[in-house]
């Protein structure tokens, strides 16, 4: 074999010959001679190598060049714009494409356009060159050639939405069903030409985890059409990265509508017992004790408010800060909870504290959703394996055969209960126990209060009241 086909031969991409030839003697004329055949097919082979990815999930917009193969799922409309050039009339057509990986959209411009509208179909492969780059909706693939490969195979369902676990950066046009986890406020912002925005946000998830919805404009609507427990699909997402978590979003080309859908969200929790600080986890448990929503100065001067609740699983209970809009939650002493995506601090008393912040989901889970400990490989199907830690392991011994840790050591307490007696001494109960105060608290009879303090026994030697 001669040099060229040598060359050829090594090189890691998928091209034909004749075009690796034509691309050769392209540049060796782009170079006005001053290299030969041999040297001009080694920069191509050095070219193309550095440009061929394994998978449309490994395209990032920063990359100048990418070959790779995908599946056809859906071709667009052909939409026409005015070039700079006086009278220059653009095309453009959108070709979702997908692989093992990931998904992605290709902008095919001008000739291009036309021919893809009446040559390509969902199911069809191609053999796709072309620049990344970051559009309006995500990565996209601004394509140089498009070719139809009737040989190569593709294993990507195009009936199926994605999942959760599927989600890539980059990926558009995101057909997804989930379960409301969580749902924040709509907030508003100022856009550079002086119009305002709207922003807000849901939580979901699937068999296969969670992911927040970020939603703009006239999207944000369904923050306040749907609650946690209902069942949506996002129509038409594409997917982001923010605060190095991937994020699905909706703008005015995408829909968030109810579905009735059987999604199943099983989360997996941390046992309590096993946090440490500095974590970031997911835990679950029954809602022990609840403080009253308190209000702050920020300082910025700006109001905030927290609220505290501890939650408890089989293994420890944990002080649990709501922060912002979590306060408002109507969250009391029985109800199952799942707190996902809180840190772990060092809190009062030298006892751990879980904190709820913006980027937390807090959802109340009315007893029908199942938590497993990652500790203690607990079951989710109901199966009596005598190792469960889901919620059930959270109930009264007569319930579910399962005793709740002892809450009356001595020491450090937070204990939060209605005031029954004013005399001496006080007294305060949580439904579940009364307790006796010593310290001269300030409280008036019917009150809810938290105090905290030394246990000794029956009584609490109150530090704090509020």
């Amino acid at each position: 074999m001669g040099a060229i086909e040598d060359i050829y031969a090594e090189v890691d991409a998928d091209i034909p010959e004749e075009e690796f030839r034509a691309a050769v003697e392209e540049k060796v004329d782009e170079m006005g001679g001053l290299v030969d055949e041999e040297v001009a097919a080694m920069l191509i082979a050095e070219d193309l190598g550095e440009s061929e990815v394994e998978g449309i999930a490994d395209i990032e917009p920063g990359m100048e060049e990418v070959q790779f193969l995908g599946k056809v799922v859906s071709v667009g409309d052909v939409r026409t714009f005015e070039r700079d050039e006086e009278d220059a009339e653009g095309r453009v057509v959108n070709v979702e494409v997908a692989d093992g990986t990931g998904r992605v959209r290709l902008a095919l411009w001008d000739e291009d356009a036309a021919a893809a509208t009446e040559e390509l179909e969902p199911g069809q492969v191609l053999r796709i060159k072309g620049r990344p780059k970051d559009g309006y909706s995500g990565l996209e693939v601004s394509a140089d050639r498009v070719e139809v490969d009737e040989e190569a195979e593709l294993d990507v369902d195009l009936e199926g939405g994605a999942t959760i676990d599927s989600l890539a950066m980059g990926q558009s046009d995101v057909t997804l069903a989930g379960v409301v986890l969580d749902t924040e406020s709509v907030r508003t912002f100022d856009r550079d030409d002086g119009s305002e925005g709207r922003v807000g946000n849901l939580v979901i998830g699937d068999e296969t985890g969670r992911v927040r919805v970020t939603l703009w404009d006239e999207q944000t609507e369904a923050v306040e059409t749907f609650e946690a427990g209902d069942t949506v699909e996002i129509v038409d997402g594409y997917v982001r990265e923010r605060d190095g978590s991937l994020e699905l979003h909706v703008n005015d080309r995408s829909a968030v509508e109810a579905v009735d859908a059987d999604v199943e969200f099983v989360p997996e929790a941390t046992d309590i017992g096993a946090v440490e600080i500095g974590e970031t986890v997911d835990i679950a448990g029954v809602v022990r004790s609840a403080d009253p929503k308190r209000t702050f100065d920020r300082d910025d001067g700006s109001e905030g408010q927290v609220r505290n609740v501890r939650l408890q699983d089989s293994t420890g209970d944990i002080r649990v800060a709501l922060w912002g809009d979590k306060a408002d939650l109507d969250i009391g002493p029985g109800d199952e909870l799942l707190a996902a995506e809180v840190g772990i601090e060092d809190g009062w008393q030298d006892d751990l504290e879980a904190s709820a912040g913006w980027q937390s989901t807090v959802t109340p889970l009315d007893g029908g959703l199942a938590a497993t400990g990652d500790e203690g490989g607990g079951s989710t199907d109901g199966a009596d394996d005598g190792g469960s830690t889901g919620l059930d392991a959270f109930a009264d011994e007569d319930d579910a055969g399962a005793t709740a840790p002892e809450t009356t050591d001595d020491g450090p307490v937070e204990f939060t209960g209605t005031v029954v007696q004013t005399g001496d001494p006080v007294k305060i109960d949580d439904g579940e126990e009364t307790v006796k105060l010593r310290g001269d608290p300030d409280v008036t009879l019917g009150q809810s209060v938290t105090v905290r303090g030394t246990r000794d026994g029956e009584f609490i030697d109150v530090e704090e009241t509020f």
